[in-house]
């Protein structure tokens, strides 16, 4: 058996910096007054000792955990196969890695989870929740406000409960979708299709409103429901082929449904763009230069928007820290209610 070396302790750091202990624990944990030079001393001491702070004592201190939870309402399945959340975390990730703290994962698989998470969120454990892809019907939102946990929403909020500071971020879903189906109509498409998402989800829904800006009335014979996958994408466009079999553009929901569309147009011998023209949402680079022919779609900076959240979550908790406890306060991020809306921009490839 192997001897293992003791931790240094926060009293050999005051010794090796020749300062008392009391300094050094304002140093470690980030409070003031504290002289410049004083400090440099301790952190140099901190460097040459490897010293880490004992995480649950610096939590008495600063009342703060280093750790934010990040809550997905969607099936384990579909978070991991989709790269929307791959690329959203990316961005979550770089932000809470850049300022120290740890991102802990919370799915979903289905309603008894909400009680498993809600418990877990009340429970101390993490300062703040990034809560995205929710339902309309999804009683999260619900959950994570009763759990006290400061928290910014992925996506414009869909549901109502009288509440004026909920902080999200959002892509303009439906001036992107309004782009994709201008540029359609601009290349003289005249019965222009829609796959929508899962229209219970407020990106989905405002996509819809987009396309209907421009259209108008199309008649439900061209809107399929979708649900964001490439196997939602074929039987939406199977089904539209059935009922509009003339049809000459389609606008989906996202890359994923645009994908699985293609493969039914490749199937049945409809030539894109030359007969069909397909418009999709996201421009994810895995997807949207891969099919074939690459995709024409409205790009999301969806790192960004992961960022952006992880951002505004930090900045109101740092917001609360200075200010006294108010336990009225607790369940946004910051106050008042912030909602930032990112732009799309058309990213023109070879099927439209």
């Amino acid at each position: 058996m192997t001897d293992t070396a003791p931790r240094p302790t926060l009293e050999a750091v005051a010794a090796r910096a020749g300062v008392s202990r009391a300094t050094v624990s304002r140093v470690v944990n980030g409070a003031a007054g504290v002289r410049e030079a004083l400090a440099a001393r301790v952190r140099r001491a901190v460097e040459e000792l490897g010293y880490v702070p004992n995480q649950a004592a610096r939590s008495l201190v600063t009342r703060r955990h280093d750790a934010v939870a990040v809550v997905v309402a969607e099936p384990e399945e579909r978070v991991f196969a989709d790269p929307f959340f791959a690329r959203q975390m990316r961005g979550i990730g770089k932000e809470l890695t850049a300022h120290d703290n740890q991102l802990v994962l919370l799915l979903t698989e289905g309603r008894e989870d909400h009680a498993r998470v809600a418990r877990y969120l009340a429970g101390g454990h993490v300062d703040g929740a990034l809560v995205f892809s929710l339902h309309l019907d999804d009683p999260l939102p619900g959950l994570v406000r009763r759990a006290g946990v400061p928290t910014v929403f992925g996506g414009r909020p869909g549901w109502s409960d009288g509440r004026d500071d909920v902080v999200y971020v959002d892509s303009d879903n439906r001036g992107g979708a309004r782009d994709a189906v201008r540029h359609l109509a601009a290349l003289g498409r005249a019965r222009i299709a829609h796959i929508t998402g899962p229209l219970d989800q407020t990106s989905a829904a405002d996509r819809l409103a987009g396309y209907r800006d421009v259209v108008g009335d199309a008649g439900p014979a061209l809107v399929a429901r979708g649900d964001f996958t490439p196997g939602g994408g074929e039987r939406a466009m199977r089904e539209l082929l059935g009922r509009c079999p003339r049809l000459d553009a389609v606008f989906a929901g996202n890359d994923l449904t645009a994908a699985g569309a293609l493969r039914v147009l490749r199937a049945h011998g409809r030539r894109v763009p030359e007969d069909v023209a397909v418009v999709g949402f996201d421009d994810m680079l895995s997807v949207a230069e891969q099919t074939e022919p690459p995709l024409t779609t409205v790009r999301q900076d969806i790192e960004e928007m992961g960022r952006l959240m992880a951002r505004l979550l930090l900045r109101g908790l740092d917001h609360e820290a200075a200010r006294p406890r108010d336990p009225s306060a607790a369940g946004s991020a910051s106050r008042p209610s912030s909602g930032v809306v990112l732009p799309t921009t058309l990213v023109r490839r070879a099927s439209a």
